[in-house]
């Protein structure tokens, strides 16, 4: 399911708006029945934890599995300590069970075993303990880097031909990263899957979508149904040209005309509120853009991003590998040609590239500088650095 108004607290008047999970990743119940290990990624806020906690939710009351969602995100503070980081990796496990699954599914005490194999041995025992194929999707798998990423890999690629009553059935790597950047992570060559590496079972790679306008228009709609409150068909239009169906955006533009705007139940909601909130948006740069700007610092990112901005061609030609990251970070659509995921991004990438330009410019032209007397553009100046930042600027 994928929630909206909640991006700031209590939902107004309903957080119960959703988009059903099996809709935004149907293929995950086919790939459990055949025991896949596979990857779930997406960029982040784009409802992947909320859709998986709800599948695993699905599977086990369906009678046939004990599914789990958990995260890896504890094993990030112990780094390279494979030990430390496992440790913390299977009491989430413990913790998450106690919580959404029922006593007679949950993992028996945990076994003890070297560093190297204490995530199998676990593993092992609690699939040989449970009633019900076991089936983990392991959020955050992210987080995990260098020998700890290879250890937990190495392990799942060991266990599973032990597979379903001696190990997990299936298993779900869920995060950020497609499977290619998860070799680069570990350390190993991207251009090599095969032979032993710990990749080799993986059976597919599954990328969680936006909404579609159809999906936009249901949770609109939804909201409709609970308020009386209309949106127009202009504005639920706008509103998916303007987030490209990112699920957060749509969630944050619904809440800033709902709740901040506080547009009253009895008016409709048009597209000149979209447009409105969507300026407040970028103005306030919410947390999600934040977290979208930090990524433009890294030189990978960089690379790529600064040229597309400025229109021009990259210097080098990008490594593929390097783009792939780029999309799967959400700044980039996921298709050719290479552009801004959608509009609001598109603007939040340029006020940062070009926050601190003009420091650098002796004179800033004015409005019409780039307009020569009889009308024709002046392509001399108007294709300057200077010209090209202040034109994306003020466009």
């Amino acid at each position: 399911m994928a929630h909206w108004f909640n991006t700031a607290g209590p939902c107004v008047p309903s957080d119960h708006y959703m988009i059903p999970a099996s809709a935004r990743l149907p293929e995950v119940s086919g790939l459990v029945a055949q025991k896949g290990y596979f990857v779930v990624h997406a960029p982040r806020q784009t409802g992947k934890t909320t859709t998986l906690v709800a599948l695993a939710q699905e599977l086990t009351a369906g009678g046939w599995y004990a599914a789990l969602m958990t995260s890896c995100e504890p094993g990030r503070a112990w780094g390279d300590d494979v030990g430390a980081a496992t440790r913390a990796i299977l009491a989430r496990i413990r913790d998450r069970a106690n919580v959404d699954l029922p006593p007679e599914l949950r993992p028996p005490p945990w076994p003890e075993a070297p560093d190297g194999g204490l995530l199998a041995r676990a593993l092992q025992t609690w699939s040989q303990a449970c009633p019900r194929p076991v089936v983990l999707f392991l959020d955050e798998i992210d987080a995990l880097e260098g020998r700890t990423l290879v250890s937990v890999l190495g392990q799942l690629r060991a266990g599973a031909g032990d597979r379903p009553a001696h190990f997990p059935a299936s298993v779900a790597l869920c995060g950020l990263r497609d499977l290619r950047d998860y070799k680069t992570a570990a350390g190993g060559n991207a251009n090599r899957l095969g032979g032993p590496s710990p990749f080799n079972i993986i059976v597919e790679s599954l990328r969680l979508g936006n909404f579609t306008l159809d999906e936009v228009r249901d949770l609109y709609g939804q909201h409709t149904a609970d308020t009386g409150q209309m949106f127009t068909p202009e504005a639920v239009e706008l509103a998916f040209e303007l987030t490209g169906g990112q699920p957060w955006l749509v969630n944050a533009l619904a809440n800033e005309i709902v709740r901040k705007m506080a547009v009253p139940a009895s008016a409709a909601v048009t597209a000149d509120h979209v447009e409105e909130a969507k300026k407040r948006l970028i103005q306030a740069r919410a947390t999600h853009l934040d977290s979208l700007v930090d990524k433009l610092y890294d030189p990978r990112v960089r690379a790529i991003i600064e040229p597309m901005i400025a229109g021009l061609a990259p210097a080098t030609r990008p490594n593929p590998d390097d783009l792939q990251y780029v999309r799967d970070l959400g700044l980039l659509a996921p298709d050719a040609p290479v552009r801004p995921a959608n509009p609001i991004y598109n603007e939040v990438i340029v006020r940062v590239l070009t926050e601190n330009v003009f420091d650098y410019v002796a004179e800033v032209p004015g409005p019409r500088a780039h307009v020569l007397p009889d009308g024709r553009m002046d392509f001399a100046t108007a294709t300057s650095p200077a010209g090209r930042a202040i034109t994306l600027l003020r466009g």
